[in-house]
């Protein structure tokens, strides 16, 4: 516990000392312990707790829930309050702990444990509880029996919390009723669902067909609880694996810092807006999070740099959604949103990248990440340029709706922005380097800044001002050549001599 702060090593010793107070009273000669039931119920919290630190083959976890609520509640139920602290007590330390100080975390969540139950056991026992098992020829008492048991549950989850933010608090200078009041919401309704469990393993305990039959009704309990438990571990994996990513790309393209995961969110609300379902809404978030993914593969003197693209330059860009394509390949989970990395710069009139697609052969993924990915661009303030209203970035889009954006994806997003908004923190700024006072910029226009910091010279007249349909470039201008400067000669495309309209496709996103 060296590493542990003097405040949570109290906080500690405190909880210690009070579980240890709690378990005395079944050490007194003559005490009414059911020693055979504790011993089983213990054996039982064990047996779950070990589990729990075993680790699926050819991955890393546990495949089992840990502590079984269900069997500390029953104990609850069944034992007097020393009993029931002392049989959370003696399997919580061979429970998985997850970070150091290993020994510190166990202690402490013995004792918690121990409190805990101690004090479900004695809200039972208040309501009368005992009394409603039935046992000994008595039938249970129904409904009556369910009123202690969910006030044992209240209980237990009180305490339960209360400790929890106490520690928070000496280890975290976190304000304990902050803590309580985010963590009891989500604790209530499961300790509850767990108490009904442990109430029909206490009925069952002392009916006449004994601790079997409550054995048989808890394995098909705890396996659910197993597979949940590795259903949320799943999901955890994905998101850290999502995050790893995107903090990849961000490192590598700084200029676009916070557009991928607002992209994430512009599609989900697109998304909801369509009536997807959660899971296709979840792959659109993660489509929108990893759309650039494929900037990994293209040179960082090439996202980075300052003047215009060579044509070079601009094929290699233009391979990122390949790459991007590659990358993610192996991820499972992402299905469709895979083919949202490899699509989202097609266009519906055929004249995008990488394959030309066009109309409804583009992916319905990709069209909503398309629109988003545009959206983004025009609303999110550069080092280079300031962002545009909401309004006008919408009133650009539906310009584009047809030709370049597929209108039912805009059209939902115009919905989606009436309900919800789009609040200030999603439109932050994304470029994390402040720009050169000492580069001249082209003079600004009646509708925003022009882009390129370099030397002022005669140039051709200015087509419309359209929106970038993503991020990425440092210091890029709208224009009516798309990755071009206005300054450098366009270049024929390889895939497709479609004349380009609409916003840009910077060819650096």
């Amino acid at each position: 516990m060296s590493g542990t702060p003097a405040a949570a090593r109290v906080c500690v010793l405190a909880a210690v000392l009070g579980a240890i107070w709690c378990t005395l009273p079944a050490y007194v000669p003559g005490a009414p312990v059911p020693w055979g039931t504790a011993a089983l119920l213990a054996a039982l919290g064990l047996g779950c707790e070990a589990a729990g630190r075993r680790s699926p083959p050819g991955g890393p976890g546990p495949v089992a829930a840990g502590a079984f609520l269900p069997i500390l509640l029953a104990a609850a139920f069944l034992l007097p309050p020393a009993a029931a602290a002392l049989v959370a007590a003696s399997g919580s330390p061979a429970g998985r702990v997850e970070q150091p100080p290993y020994a510190a975390r166990r202690i402490w969540r013995a004792a918690q444990l121990a409190l805990t139950c101690a004090a479900a056991s004695w809200t039972y026992a208040a309501f009368g509880g005992p009394a409603t098992l039935g046992g000994g020829g008595a039938a249970p008492d129904f409904p009556r029996a369910l009123l202690p048991a969910c006030a044992a549950a209240v209980a237990f989850s009180l305490v339960l919390t209360a400790l929890d933010g106490l520690v928070l608090a000496a280890a975290e200078r976190r304000p304990v009723h902050r803590s309580v009041y985010e963590l009891l919401p989500l604790a209530l309704g499961p300790h509850l669902v767990h108490a009904l469990a442990g109430l029909m393993t206490a009925v069952l305990w002392r009916s006449p067909y004994g601790p079997l039959s409550a054995l048989l009704v808890l394995l098909p309990v705890y396996l659910s609880c197993w597979v949940f438990a590795r259903y949320h571990r799943e999901q955890a994996a994905h998101r850290a694996t999502i995050r790893a990513l995107v903090h990849a790309v961000d490192i590598k393209d700084t200029y676009t810092r916070g557009h991928s995961e607002r992209v994430g969110r512009a599609s989900v609300l697109i998304a909801r807006e369509l009536g997807m379902d959660d899971r296709r809404v979840e792959g659109l978030r993660f489509a929108g999070i990893l759309h650039d993914i494929g900037k990994l593969g293209v040179p960082t003197r090439v996202l980075r740099k300052d003047g215009p693209l060579t044509p070079e330059e601009r094929r290699i860009m233009e391979l990122h959604p390949e790459y991007g394509h590659e990358i993610v390949r192996g991820i499972g989970f992402l299905d469709e949103a895979r083919d949202a990395i490899l699509h989202h710069h097609e266009r519906l009139d055929g004249s995008g990248y990488p394959y030309g697609l066009s109309g409804s052969r583009i992916p319905e993924f990709a069209r909503v990440v398309a629109v988003a990915d545009a959206f983004d661009a025009m609303t999110s303030t550069r080092s280079y340029r300031r962002a545009r209203p909401v309004p006008a970035a919408l009133a650009e889009l539906k310009r584009c709706a047809g030709s370049q954006f597929d209108p039912r994806m805009v059209g939902a997003l115009d919905r989606a922005l009436r309900r919800n908004g789009w609040s200030e923190a999603d439109t932050a700024v994304t470029a994390d380097e402040p720009g050169e006072p000492d580069v001249p910029r082209e003079p600004q226009g009646p509708r925003e800044p022009q882009g390129p910091r370099e030397p002022q010279g005669p140039r051709e007249p200015q087509g419309p001002r359209e929106p970038q349909q993503g991020s990425g470039a440092p210091r890029e201008p709208y224009g009516a050549v798309a990755g071009a400067r206005r300054d450098a000669p366009p270049v024929p495309r390889a895939r497709s001599a479609a004349p380009l309209s609409g916003p840009s496709r910077d060819r650096r996103r």
